[in-house]
């Protein structure tokens, strides 16, 4: 297939997947089971805000489900990244590492806690943070002093470090776990993009001292906001519920707040929707990973490479990529695409590049720039 009309194959091909003429979103919800009978429930109840059985439950559930000991409900990733970082104990006083090919939310809960970040490259076959990358970071840049972890340029303590399972695809998670053990640095999964991802057959987010997912309404299950905790700690866990429930004292009557909260809880509302949706999961990520596998077979005939779950992984596959052979061709693709009613983006800004991160601490991110200028999301919803 000549270059030429392969944006018009592509445009009529997934039109044809969605059975649409006119749009095709990137990545739409779907409620196909027990949402409305749910939510009637909750309502009757009168317990729509944050404390109702649909939050236990949905705390159960998704603690069942990926493996972990604990979860804590909360009404967004963003919120649960904060909260995750103060149980790290980042301060103004620290650095916390990640990617710079990540959604704005990772950076800025760093932010929240007055800390800065550093950003280190992603591997290519995994869009997410590199082993290689982190490990020559740190044997390079820092000094352990009392068990701390200390950058030599800044003199800050390196506390923690949130590599992304970049859109649903697991990072090698256990060789970064391995090099942040030797430097005492604290591990959380930004898997907010990840949930029914697993590497070595282990579910993300739970490798990690604990874990992020979100349920944004793009996500491949939804409350349309709402996000979650995981981790094998029960006191990580304890305080991770007392601090998203404005730090309030357990009492039948008195209002009593023994440090600084967050009014982060999830509603019960959102639960009722997230307990639906969690019993329709395993057939959304076979719906997805269907719709990766008609992708993959499509682009072997075009001049684009799909982009593949990488080894010992299986991937949710939330949202399905190509990566182009250079700018100029995505920039034609996406404008082609987006024109004729095909909803395509491309992959964030680089966090380096962006004002309130340009500062920031980088080393050789020849991967991160090369996918930022070549990888396009294409449309990922479940198929019917």
């Amino acid at each position: 297939m000549k270059e030429n009309n392969n944006n018009l194959a592509i445009i009529d091909f997934i039109k044809a997947i969605y059975n649409k003429k006119k749009f095709v979103a990137l990545h739409e919800p779907r409620f196909l089971g027990n949402e409305k009978k749910y939510l009637s429930e909750c309502i009757d109840s009168t317990f729509v805000s944050s404390a109702g059985k649909f939050v236990d439950e949905f705390e159960e559930k998704i603690s069942k489900y990926t493996g972990a000991k604990y979860a804590v409900a909360t009404v967004n990733g963003t919120c649960a990244l904060h909260i995750s970082l103060i149980l790290a104990e980042v301060d103004k006083d620290s650095e916390v590492i990640t990617q710079p090919l990540t959604f704005v939310a990772t950076c800025n809960a760093i932010s929240y806690c007055n800390a800065k970040p550093i950003f280190i490259d992603v591997d290519r076959d995994t869009m997410s943070l590199s082993p290689s990358a982190l490990k020559s970071f740190l044997e390079k840049n820092t000094i352990i002093k009392n068990k701390k972890c200390i950058n030599k340029k800044t003199k800050k303590i390196i506390k923690a470090c949130i590599p992304t399972h970049s859109y649903g695809h697991p990072c090698r998670i256990d060789e970064i776990k391995k090099i942040l053990k030797k430097y005492y640095i604290f591990l959380i999964e930004d898997a907010a993009e990840s949930l029914g991802s697993l590497y070595k057959n282990k579910h993300t987010g739970t490798f990690g001292e604990l874990g992020v997912i979100s349920f944004n309404g793009n996500k491949i299950i939804t409350s349309g906001g709402g996000g979650c905790i995981v981790t094998n700690n029960k006191l990580l866990a304890k305080k991770a519920k007392h601090l998203t429930t404005t730090a309030k004292v357990n009492h039948k009557w008195d209002f009593n707040h023994n440090m600084v909260g967050y009014n982060y809880r999830m509603p019960n509302l959102n639960a009722a929707l997230l307990v639906a949706q969690l019993e329709k999961l395993d057939d959304f990520i076979a719906s997805k990973r269907n719709l990766a596998n008609i992708y993959e077979t499509f682009f072997k005939d075009t001049d684009y490479n799909f982009f593949k779950e990488p080894k010992n992984s299986r991937s949710n596959y939330w949202l399905n990529s190509i990566i182009l052979k250079d700018k100029t061709q995505r920039d034609k693709f996406l404008d082609e695409t987006n024109s004729n009613g095909v909803m395509t983006r491309p992959t964030w800004i680089l966090m380096n590049k962006l004002p309130m991160f340009k500062n920031a601490q980088c080393v050789y991110l020849i991967n991160s720039n090369w996918l930022a200028e070549r990888v396009v999301n294409i449309p990922s919803s479940v198929k019917l």
